[in-house]
């Protein structure tokens, strides 16, 4: 039963992951100066490369997602992002108990993520995408 769902949940995971990153990117372009403001007040290096980048690798691997070209890489990239990402702006461990919980359920969703985008990374994107199509050239 499953193995006819293969390409259609292919297709809903790649479409669901990509409705996560794609707004995120995009609020990241068009709030540009929030978001480095953001990430310097956790104390990053270089705040401004770093939103530039987180940009890019949100909506250019949201897109590669959606329409399902290059996905194991832009799979691995988001994976690689996400869990980077939610040691920095998730860390519940460092703050007080009474502030833990909220920060605490969105480190683990982002786990969950990750989860989710190796999976992906791991199988690929189905036969309902650009990788399939030009591999059959």
């Amino acid at each position: 039963m499953f193995a006819s769902l293969q390409n259609p949940l292919a297709l809903a995971s790649r479409l669901l992951l990509a409705a996560l990153f794609l707004p995120a990117g995009i609020s990241k372009l068009t709030g540009f100066a929030g978001t480095v403001g953001y990430i310097t007040s956790v104390g990053l290096p270089m705040p401004t490369v770093a939103a530039a980048v987180a940009a890019a690798v949100e909506v250019l691997g949201s897109l590669a997602l959606i329409f399902g070209l290059g996905t194991r890489f832009a799979a691995l990239a988001l994976a690689l992002f996400t869990l980077v990402a939610s040691f920095f702006f998730h860390a519940y461990w460092s703050l007080p108990a009474d502030k833990q919980m909220m920060q605490q359920l969105m480190f683990f969703k982002n786990v969950g993520v990750t989860g989710g985008l190796l999976a992906l990374a791991a199988f690929g994107a189905g036969a309902w995408s650009l990788d399939a199509r030009r591999a059959g050239r």
